[in-house]
């Protein structure tokens, strides 16, 4: 499904419980259309009836996102004009997104599919802070960290029968501390 700007719209617009009544005349968009892409939102599970109003003899249904915070997923708003070099670069925030945004839809989709069958996602997460001298250290670092977790891989199973578990690592700049931002 792709994630027209109209269909951004309605994500944004529907934090709060709306029909595609009050969405069409707000957009002064046809209520078929509004209609239709609510469809094709509800049925990505982006959104979801919450409720109904009675207007004017009959029940208007609302619509809700079915998450307070979205990720959405750099492929839904297409990656054209992007090199399989930069697409493969470890290097490359672009290549960063798009693996975090990968983790985030693959965990969401198990995540529900354990709560239908009423059992556990047994996940993992390890974080820490580091700093680099030098940029060469990145390169370093990551060219260090590579190797133990090829070491790992190898040492807990690569290859072995059982479960498979996905392992990404990535790294980006810390975010200034509220406290440095201030300081003038």
């Amino acid at each position: 499904m792709a994630l027209t700007p109209l269909r951004r719209t309605l994500l944004e617009l529907l934090r709060e419980p709306n029909s595609a009544s009050r969405l069409a005349r707000s957009l002064d968009v046809p209520r078929q259309r509004i209609g239709y892409h609510l469809k094709c939102l509800q049925e990505a599970g982006l959104i979801q009836a919450v409720g109904e109003v009675q207007r004017r003899g009959f029940a208007e249904k609302l619509y809700s996102t079915a998450s307070s915070a979205l990720v959405i997923d750099p492929q839904i708003l297409g990656s054209a004009g992007r090199s399989e070099i930069e697409k493969q670069d470890r290097y490359a925030s672009g290549h960063l997104i798009e693996a975090a945004a990968r983790m985030v839809r693959d965990v969401s989709r198990m995540e529900s599919a354990a709560a239908e069958e009423g059992s556990r996602l047994l996940t993992f997460t390890i974080e820490t802070e580091i700093a680099f001298a030098r940029p060469a250290d990145i390169e370093r670092y990551a060219a260090d960290l590579a190797d133990a977790l090829h070491a790992l891989a190898s040492k807990y199973g690569r290859g072995k029968a059982g479960k498979r578990y996905s392992v990404v690592v990535g790294g980006h700049p810390a975010p200034a501390a509220a406290e440095e931002k201030n300081v003038n």
